[in-house]
């Protein structure tokens, strides 16, 4: 069965954190869906570049789709103030709540270990990464300095720069690790040697 996973976006979110899982999941056949944690469609991320979600967070429960159970997992790029922006929204830190409880992923890059799933409780006893300098917010968790932290279903990130490993981690979590290996070689994640 093809799993479906949530990604969310708010105004002020890192492009490259939400783009780059996006397109690496989708060509892994998992089903990604943007949801705009605002009102409007279209979202602006921090360098100005609009995005059109597939659906508002209003409209997904709207189809009953609101809660944990119609999905297999939820990523949150970071981004400043896209990452706060969340973290301010109830319907989504609920939803997030909801997901982790379930034992489903529940994957966050860059300010959004921090300033979205500390303040949840969701770092409280877990390894996890961010990005550098906003580990200082989180109380509870195990920091490490590594690019991409797994965690059980908790996988965390670092910055813009990671993504792309961040995208093969979480593909690895829903397939395996051979799939995750064959998508990073199709996109030249990492050069084979030779």
């Amino acid at each position: 069965m093809q799993k479906k996973v949530l990604l969310l976006l708010a105004d002020g979110f890192e492009e490259v954190e939400a783009l780059t899982p996006a397109d690496y999941l989708r060509r892994a056949g998992i089903e990604v869906t943007l949801v705009s944690v605002g009102p409007n469609p279209a979202v602006r991320g921090a360098h100005g570049i609009q995005v059109m979600s597939d659906v508002t967070f209003t409209e997904l429960a709207g189809l009953g789709q609101g809660g944990a159970k119609a999905w297999d997992g939820i990523l949150l790029p970071g981004g400043m103030p896209g990452a706060a922006n969340i973290a301010a929204s109830t319907p989504a830190c609920t939803l997030i709540r909801e997901i982790a409880a379930a034992g489903k992923v529940v994957a966050a890059i860059c300010a959004s270990p921090a300033v979205v799933l500390a303040p949840l409780g969701l770092l409280e006893g877990r390894r996890f990464t961010c990005f550098p300098g906003t580990e200082d917010k989180v109380r509870g968790g195990q920091w490490s300095k590594d690019r991409v932290v797994t965690d059980g279903s908790l996988i965390t990130s670092r910055a813009a720069g990671t993504a792309g490993e961040w995208a093969a981690a979480i593909a690895a979590k829903f397939l395996n690790e051979g799939e995750a290996k064959k998508l990073a070689q199709q996109v030249l994640l990492f050069e084979s040697p030779g």
